[in-house]
């Protein structure tokens, strides 16, 4: 996971880009948890975590998400 200290380096594009991409993979964990295939069950809270992370970042560059 990407430390907020990292993620404040990246523009506002490649912010969203990161959002985008944790959202799917937040989707996916979920369904293969529903489905019961899911290797790491724990993933879906870091994932969510660095979702939070993302979003405080682009709130502090005053971007609307």
């Amino acid at each position: 996971m990407e430390k907020a200290r990292a993620l404040r380096e990246l523009t506002p594009e490649e912010l969203r880009r990161r959002l985008d991409e944790l959202q799917q993979e937040a989707f996916q964990l979920r369904m293969q948890i529903a489905a019961g295939k899911a290797q790491n069950p724990s993933r879906l809270r870091e994932v969510r975590r660095a979702i939070a992370r993302v979003k405080t970042v682009l709130a502090e560059h005053g971007v609307r998400v």
